[in-house]
């Protein structure tokens, strides 16, 4: 009932940036927090920001804390991640995703996800 789709990938140098974004359709009203996730060839998908729908929260992991930020605009029903001083282990499909009732920082947690874009940095 929600359908979200990524754009914004591509392929950039190592201390580069890409901005991507995430629009959703449907039933967007009922949404309430949203979050970028990552893949890479061979591991698991991976936490990389969250968001709640006010904004009042914001969750970053680790590896992208100081490079990554995260924000949102309810009223385009989208959501984006600016990407600064990209290395080359930041390369994955990038996924974001949505839920309606409550939220956290793992997979398991959200109800709808996009198709992914890929994002590769090369070295």
């Amino acid at each position: 009932q929600v359908q979200l789709v990524e754009s914004g990938g591509g392929l950039v140098q190592t201390g580069g940036s890409l901005r991507l974004s995430c629009a959703a359709s449907g039933r967007t009203f009922s949404m309430n927090a949203m979050g970028w996730f990552r893949q890479a060839p061979g591991k698991e998908r991976q936490f990389v920001a969250a968001i709640s729908w006010g904004a009042s929260y914001i969750y970053y992991a680790d590896s992208v804390k100081g490079r990554f930020i995260i924000s949102r605009d309810n009223a385009k029903n989208a959501v984006y991640l600016q990407m600064n001083s990209l290395k080359p282990e930041d390369t994955a499909v990038y996924y974001c995703a949505a839920t309606t009732t409550n939220w956290g920082r793992a997979s398991d947690e959200y109800d709808y996800w996009g198709q992914g874009t890929q994002v590769t940095v090369s070295s």
